[in-house]
């Protein structure tokens, strides 16, 4: 909770990092997990406005460093809000579900969290799967509305349905760049020399194509005005689906899923896909003329509801779109995926007193 925090950010952020064990590879002295996943916070707050039941802002704390970055929101931890609210009894439950309206204060973006109760309590157990996620939960329903131009204003940052950037080195690639709950670059795994199959534990020892893609992501970043932060933009390869085994041993059939993708997060492959980049990725999935639609079949007429299937590391993800075509131009009215959360622990994390002095 936020008031359980200082208002001032110094100190805010030194306890947060104290709490995290961050700055440490292992966070050996903290709750953290030594994964960029797991080094994630939530912060809710009283609502600022009347539309809204939880204002909530999104941290994701450094591990070997001492920062905590908040230009972005995860999708993940979106996920936790709702169940949190309910479980501390800060909201009214209502049976079968209960929609929570939260405020992402990152992005400016509302998201609605349709999550299951049952005798007043969240229902946290059920048959739903998540690719990448061990067993099984209820399934938590999560409306991101109205998330094209989150950061830069526009669903296209630049205008053009493809750019052509130049990286350092004087290579040149084609990308399409969409902003939709968080700035993507979609770049074809083929015009890297990659089969967009590829897994995180061969793929991360490749220094070369991974100062490639940082590459083009700072690039991309001063194109759309992005000032350097580990978060955004996110940097995707893709290509047409195809068959792969994931990182479980499980075979995903080409015809399971629309395209293959590959995230970047901190410099490394993602082991499965940031729901925000899935969220852009359905975007330009139904864009005539981007790169990831070049690679799908259909379209969208002037209003158009459809489910895009991405193949990644894990397995694979589902995102549901609805797109309004206004004039020329698309609007994505709302993006919905599912989840689930479950309530691990509560109670009390101790940091050392130095912390709440220090200036360090």
């Amino acid at each position: 909770m936020e008031e359980d925090l200082p208002r001032d950010p110094q100190p805010r952020d030194r306890i947060i990092l104290a709490i995290f064990g961050s700055p440490d590879i292992r966070q050996i002295d903290g709750l953290g997990g030594a994964d960029s996943l797991t080094s994630k916070l939530a912060i809710i707050s009283t609502p600022k406005e009347p539309d809204r039941d939880f204002d909530y802002t999104f941290g994701a704390v450094g591990i070997a460093e001492p920062f905590i970055d908040y230009s972005a929101n995860c999708g993940n931890i979106s996920s936790a809000v709702g169940p949190f609210t309910i479980g501390k009894g800060l909201i009214r439950p209502e049976e079968p579900f209960t929609t929570v309206k939260i405020f992402n204060t990152n992005t400016r973006k509302m998201i609605h969290a349709k999550v299951p109760v049952k005798r007043g309590k969240v229902v946290s157990e059920g048959d739903y799967t998540i690719d990448g996620v061990p067993g099984t939960g209820a399934k938590i329903e999560l409306s991101f509305l109205d998330p094209g131009g989150t950061v830069t204003g526009r669903l296209m940052p630049t205008g053009n349905l493809m750019d052509e950037i130049a990286i350092d080195t004087g290579e040149r690639f084609i990308v399409t760049i969409v902003d939709a709950t968080n700035p993507t670059a979609f770049i074809r795994a083929e015009d890297l020399g990659l089969k967009g199959t590829e897994l995180p534990e061969n793929f991360d020892q490749d220094t070369t194509i991974k100062s490639t893609l940082m590459a083009i992501r700072k690039t991309v970043g001063d194109l759309i005005g992005i000032p350097p932060n580990p978060s955004i933009p996110k940097i995707v390869f893709v290509a047409p689906s195809q068959d792969f085994k994931a990182l479980t041993g499980k075979e995903i059939r080409k015809d399971e899923i629309d395209i293959v993708a590959r995230a970047m997060a901190m410099g490394k492959m993602h082991k499965v896909f940031p729901i925000t980049a899935g969220i852009s990725a359905a975007a330009a999935a139904v864009i005539q003329g981007s790169i990831v639609q070049e690679m799908i079949e259909g379209g969208v007429g002037e209003t158009s509801i459809r489910k895009v299937t991405i193949g990644h590391p894990s397995g694979k993800f589902e995102v549901e779109i609805e797109v309004r075509k206004k004039d020329d131009r698309f609007e994505i009215v709302r993006c919905t995926i599912g989840r689930t959360a479950r309530k691990i622990m509560e109670g009390r994390v101790y940091i050392p007193k130095k912390i709440y002095s220090s200036g360090r």
